[in-house]
């Protein structure tokens, strides 16, 4: 093609224009800048159109980086961080291994060009560039004349937001402040959470992932399909940051309760991995949301014009375990064996069985199993001082029997085992669970007991229906984890009054179309008594002459932190302790004046200190128990995490590098 053609002479001219110096010691060169360049250039050539190379005298010589300096250095060994060329769709790109642009510290000026700053969403600052930086990085007349303060900026945004009245339009503004100013949408997170993170996570995100087809606009994660296999580690090397240091992934068999949306659950890593960043501080370029595509069994999605995954049934069997392996293989071999991989949103069947495979040979946890546990048994701790009661005064009935309830079960019994000094067994018989079949018990004639709900079965007659099961067990504390929605009926909230002073009474599922009551109606059915926790947020109530708060028991309060703390210690493998002293601590920062409104986790505006208060409780206990890794051990382990997290503020760092001078007597001209 004419194309093919042109590039031909651009090579054939590049090759003659090299021959400007016959010394095969130094090669001189009218400009290193532009040689630089045409060496770059070059490469794409024989990339594009494999025309062997030209063997000429700059042949065993490379041009010093970063230098206004002609004269080319003999060759050196690779190193770690040397820049190379790797390939970006069909354009090659320099990269830099390791390098952050969280901030300017991690910036090599020599390779980041002015008008960067305007497209990179980790550098790009708006307006609130100095007339200086403009000038100096030639942007200025690119950008408003005014010069805003990074406040002001904020304030700008929120106000753009709140014009927004459905949920869905102000998901994506969030979205597309994110893909142009990375650190002004983590201001804004980290600093309006209560307000955003049922914009940015649940319930909203449910929304946007069921929309995601006609939403998507740019890559925010990567897309690994099950026709990939053998190729994983190749496809992990296209991410252009280096640095991960979690991975949140999912195949979309089950997200939230919404059931299989396919390769449009990746909505949901991204979401998570926003909060790790908003709540947390773990820098955003740490963090790599990852779909597994293996198709959808939803025939609507198969049938859908915008549908963005792949057409075809779910692949199963060993075909898709041999994927996840690979996969699990391929983020060690490219990041490291302490990368930490939440699993998320994956079916039932597959979840329990892949956090026993994989737990003690990746550094690796299930949020859905242990993220649910440690928020739920850190509101039922709240609950006990609200109540002051212990966990072995308590029988507690579940509505559902999947990776949630069976979750927070394990963590229930290990909590009466640790705190109480109660054996399993014994624990375990506090613990019913009721699933689709009902109540689980020993020799159940129908339905059977799969293995991960048989420690949970118990001698009982068969029974069905939730109320009866309630009225024959009589239970303290009544927690649902279904997705069933409006299943706790007005007449079982009353009948939990009847049989409590105070009913405690857990509504887990989200969104809020499937949580199982309102605050009010709990509240409502029980004359004011219930101590009231949901997995989605509800508005105050105010009622029976008082003023009720319900507390949200968000997974938000607990994957953060914990993942701060494995993250910042370098714990290899992540046990169920790790999750208890989790929910330990956070029910140790609810004050008695949360429990005065009925408020069972701490305010969601302190979340970001919470958190950093549970890494630092997982950091001293991974030192006590030998399973941290970074060494040494320091003295302050509150003062480790805090110095791992990331700083969105832009208005005290310059685009500029730093300007110094030096003595005048070295300044002056060589003379004789």
């Amino acid at each position: 093609s004419e194309f093919v053609a042109n590039l031909r002479i651009f090579y054939a001219v590049f090759s003659a224009r090299q021959d400007v110096g016959k010394s095969t010691e130094a090669v001189c060169v009218n400009s290193s800048d532009n040689y630089a360049e045409m060496v770059l250039m070059r490469k794409a050539v024989l990339d594009l159109v494999a025309v062997p190379a030209v063997k000429s005298q700059t042949a065993g010589f490379r041009m010093l980086a970063g230098t206004t300096s002609s004269v080319a250095s003999p060759p050196s060994p690779a190193r770690e961080n040397q820049p190379s060329m790797q390939r970006q769709g069909s354009r090659p790109r320099l990269v830099v291994p390791n390098r952050s642009k969280a901030d300017n510290a991690g910036v090599t000026p020599g390779q980041v060009s002015g008008i960067d700053y305007l497209r990179d969403p980790k550098l790009f600052k708006g307006m609130a560039f100095s007339l200086e930086e403009r000038q100096a990085l030639g942007i200025h007349g690119l950008l408003p004349p005014r010069i805003k303060s990074l406040e002001e900026q904020a304030e700008n945004c929120m106000r753009n937001l709140r014009r927004f009245q459905d949920p869905l339009n102000q998901y994506m503004y969030m979205v597309d402040l994110l893909d142009r100013n990375e650190r002004l949408f983590y201001k804004l997170l980290s600093e309006n959470i209560e307000e955003l993170m049922p914009i940015v996570y649940t319930p909203t995100v449910g929304l946007a992932c069921q929309k995601f087809g006609l939403a998507y606009k740019r890559p925010q994660g990567l897309f690994i399909t099950i026709h990939d296999k053998g190729h994983i580690f190749d496809i992990l090397k296209n991410w252009p940051e280096s640095d991960v240091r979690a991975i949140v992934v999912t195949d979309g068999e089950r997200i939230l309760g919404l059931g299989d949306l396919g390769a449009q659950g990746m909505g949901i890593p991204v979401g998570k991995l926003a909060l790790y960043t908003a709540l947390a501080g773990i820098p955003p370029h740490q963090t790599l949301p990852i779909t597994l595509d293996v198709g959808t069994n939803r025939q609507e999605l198969l049938d859908d014009t915008d549908y963005i995954g792949l057409r075809h049934k779910r692949i199963t069997g060993d075909e898709y375990d041999e994927f996840i392996d690979e996969f699990m293989q391929a983020v060690v071999r490219r990041y490291g064996q302490n990368t930490l991989i939440q699993f998320e949103d994956f079916g039932n069947h597959n979840a329990f069985r892949f956090l026993e495979k994989y737990r003690n040979l990746y550094c690796t946890f299930n949020d859905d199993i242990q993220g649910t546990a440690s928020v739920a048994v850190a509101g039922v701790l709240a609950a006990l001082k609200a109540t002051n009661t212990k966990l072995t005064d308590h029988t507690f009935l579940f509505q559902g029997a999947g990776e949630a309830a069976i979750g927070i079960a394990n963590l229930i019994a290990m909590a009466m085992e640790k705190n109480e000094g109660v054996p399993r067994e014994e624990a375990l018989r506090h613990i019913w669970l009721k699933d689709s079949r009902g109540l689980i018990v020993k020799d159940r004639p129908e339905g059977g007991i799969s293995e991960h709900k048989a420690d949970f079965a118990h001698p009982h007659e068969p029974m069905k229906e939730l109320d009866e099961i309630v009225k024959e067990l009589k239970p303290t504390v009544l927690i649902g984890a279904a997705a069933i929605p409006k299943v706790f009926t007005p007449e079982i909230i009353r009948e939990m009054a009847t049989i409590n002073k105070q009913p405690i009474i857990f509504a887990l599922s989200n969104p809020t179309s499937k949580a199982e009551c309102t605050a009010e109606e709990a509240y409502t059915h029980s004359d004011g008594r219930a101590v009231f926790a949901s997995g989605s947020p509800f508005p105050v109530f105010e009622g029976f002459g008082k003023r009720y708060e319900p507390g949200q028991g968000n997974n938000a309060y607990i994957f953060p932190g914990a993942s701060l703390g494995v993250i910042a210690t370098g714990i290899y493998h992540i046990s169920d302790a790790v999750f208890l002293s989790a929910a330990e601590a956070l029910a140790d920062m609810v004050t008695d004046a949360d429990l005065e409104v009925g408020r069972l986790y701490p305010p969601l505006r302190d979340i970001r200190d919470i958190s950093v208060k549970i890494a630092t409780k997982i950091a001293e206990e991974a030192y006590e128990e030998g399973t941290a890794s970074t060494y040494p051990e320091p003295k302050n382990k509150e003062e480790l995490i805090r110095s791992t997290l990331y700083d969105y503020d832009y208005s005290k760092t310059n685009a500029l590098p730093a300007m110094y001078s030096w003595p005048n007597d070295v300044q002056q001209y060589f003379s004789k």
